[in-house]
């Protein structure tokens, strides 16, 4: 049987909307019940109707969603939360504290005290709180992280990662509404690029490796004098086992377009893995050759393979690999397994280490302890 399932925010126009609905109901595994898409009532309820959402359940708000959703016997089963970074804390909250499994977009919380509290809620409604890092979510990062779980590449020393674009590179576009909120504290919080991009790829390294980062030194620029909040980033990080961590991220790398990658190097191997080409992870064993291993081919972990939908050398892209994070979270509602699903624990490591990092630029590169209160 389908799982309901219900969306607030991800209105039309919205970038990442469509992905999620074409994610969730990919495999079969939900339906679109109920929504509240829009900060306009009239706009979210009409578009609602128009994916196939009945009158009833079509909402004008999500305070709205959560009233008559709660007294319903057919009641969603998840919500979505897609809606504006500030909006995130207390619409997560309230649905978890009624009973509602949450997927909430990143980041999930403004501040630290924000994500202990959804961390404190989630457990004690027991209700699963999931953060979309769907980059982890993709077939052939399944088969990183397992290459390294089951010791392939031996304990891992380093690893090399970097999320940068140039989309916002162009100082004559700063005043442009789409871009400047980005940058101003009051709509992003205290960090731009770096709580924007840099955390998926900090979050990947943790992700792979199976290791927490424990501290940060960070170097914030804003290359454009305009903008408040950093543009561009550089933050070394040490993980709990002794590897060693390098991210760069970016707004103003123009030429690149959607430069998230990743490097793993144990002792007895390297891993290399790119968004732009995600059907495919570089190995290097020690003393060998570099092999390109392709997703959909034969002897891949079952974790990558359960993952995979159509045949080798046919691209899955990225609503597939938000579609890899429902199929976990279908699995974890029905009392099954769902590794590798992010959690809320995965979004307050996110957010703690958000703040550690812009205080370490403020104190010239200072290592800052990475650790929410709660887990030190």
């Amino acid at each position: 049987m389908k799982l309901n399932w219900g969306m607030i925010g991800g209105g039309e126009g919205s970038q990442i909307g469509p992905a999620h609905r074409l994610g969730a109901q990919a495999d079969g595994n939900f339906t679109l019940a109920a929504a509240a898409l829009d900060a306009d009532p009239d706009k979210g309820r009409d578009y609602a109707q128009r994916l196939g959402i009945s009158h009833a359940r079509a909402y004008g708000d999500w305070r709205e969603m959560l009233a008559r959703e709660q007294g319903r016997d057919d009641r969603i089963d998840l919500v979505t939360v897609a809606t504006p970074n500030a909006t995130h804390f207390e619409i997560t909250k309230a649905f978890l504290e009624a009973g509602f499994h949450v997927l909430c977009e990143k980041p999930m919380t403004m501040t630290v005290d924000e994500g202990e509290e959804i961390v404190r809620v989630a457990r004690s409604a027991g209700k699963i709180c999931a953060v979309n890092y769907c980059y982890s979510a993709y077939p052939m990062v399944r088969e990183m992280r397992a290459m390294v779980r089951y010791g392939q590449i031996g304990n891992v020393r380093l690893v090399v990662t970097n999320f940068s674009h140039g989309h916002h590179g162009d100082a004559s576009d700063a005043d442009n509404p789409r871009v400047r909120w980005r940058y101003d504290p009051a709509m992003a919080g205290v960090s731009g690029q770096f709580a924007d991009c840099g955390i998926h790829a900090l979050h990947m390294a943790s992700f792979i490796t199976g290791d927490q980062v424990e501290k940060v030194s960070a170097d914030f620029a804003s290359t454009i004098p305009s903008r408040v909040l950093e543009d561009d980033a550089m933050v070394n990080f040490r993980m709990s086992c002794g590897t060693v961590g390098r991210l760069w991220t970016s707004s103003v790398a123009i030429g690149r377009q959607h430069g998230f990658d990743i490097q793993i190097f144990g002792e007895a191997g390297g891993l290399r893995w790119a968004s732009e080409q995600p059907n495919q992870v570089y190995y290097t064993p020690v003393g060998g050759r570099t092999q390109i291993m392709e997703k959909g081919e034969a002897g891949l972990s079952s974790d990558a393979a359960r993952l995979s939908r159509v045949a080798i050398a046919h691209p899955e892209g990225f609503p597939l690999a938000v579609a890899n994070i429902y199929v976990d979270l279908a699995a974890a509602i029905r009392g099954r397994a769902g590794d590798g699903l992010p959690l809320a624990e995965d979004g307050l490591r996110s957010m703690a280490a958000v703040y550690a990092a812009v205080e370490s630029a403020k104190a010239a590169g200072k290592w800052v302890d990475a650790r929410p209160p709660m887990f030190r």
